[in-house]
């Protein structure tokens, strides 16, 4: 790959334009959702979050070109690193955020869309020893609350909510609300913001 792009230096540079403008959209989508800090210096060398998503597209990268072994270290190292543990297998999506960090595990088979939200302590684990797809699919703009696990082959759909600490093995239809051990869902209300219902029950984010 690397004398490809020494004789192709224009698709190197492309390489780097995208990568440069895809690290500045996880910067500015950090910041949108992190009101601790608005300066993306701060948020590149101080979150976690970040650099376990950045080793990731690294890693993934090599996998999807069969390097299983060099993308595996990288992980490796990078959970050590960070305290976020993301199979190179896995499928993220842009914009993702990694709130904290800490404790946050995602599975091979595991599918995230477009501006997904994890908080600390999040699981996306599976419930088979089977080689299938058995890990969780995120669609678009899905939030998961600290500690929470979501387990199997199951599907969120856009816009879903998951309460903090709950345990979800079933599917969430778009912009509802899953909560509680076991997860249940709430109904889908037109109009009703799904991240405002979860404060509803307050003792679901301790």
């Amino acid at each position: 790959m690397l004398a490809a792009l020494v004789r192709t230096p224009g698709r190197a540079a492309g390489l780097l334009r995208r990568a440069a403008a895809g690290v500045r959209e996880d910067l500015d989508a950090a910041i949108a959702r992190d009101p601790a800090t608005d300066s993306r210096l701060e948020m590149a060398l101080a979150s976690p979050g970040l650099h376990a998503i950045w080793t990731h597209r690294v890693s993934h990268e090599l996998w999807d070109r069969g390097a299983t072994l060099p993308a595996r270290v990288i992980s490796h190292v990078a959970r050590a690193a960070t305290g976020v543990e993301i199979h190179p297998g896995a499928t993220i999506g842009r914009r993702f955020f990694i709130d904290h960090g800490m404790g946050v595990v995602i599975g091979e088979t595991a599918e995230v869309g477009d501006d997904v939200m994890l908080y600390h302590g999040v699981t996306l684990g599976g419930r088979s020893l089977e080689p299938v797809k058995r890990h969780p699919t995120l669609g678009d703009g899905v939030t998961i609350g600290a500690g929470a696990k979501v387990l199997g082959n199951i599907t969120l759909g856009h816009g879903a909510q998951v309460g903090a600490n709950a345990v979800v093995t079933k599917d969430v239809p778009s912009m509802c609300v899953a909560t509680g051990i076991p997860a249940k869902v709430r109904p889908c209300e037109p109009g009703t913001d799904p991240e405002a219902t979860l404060y509803d029950e307050p003792a679901l984010w301790i």
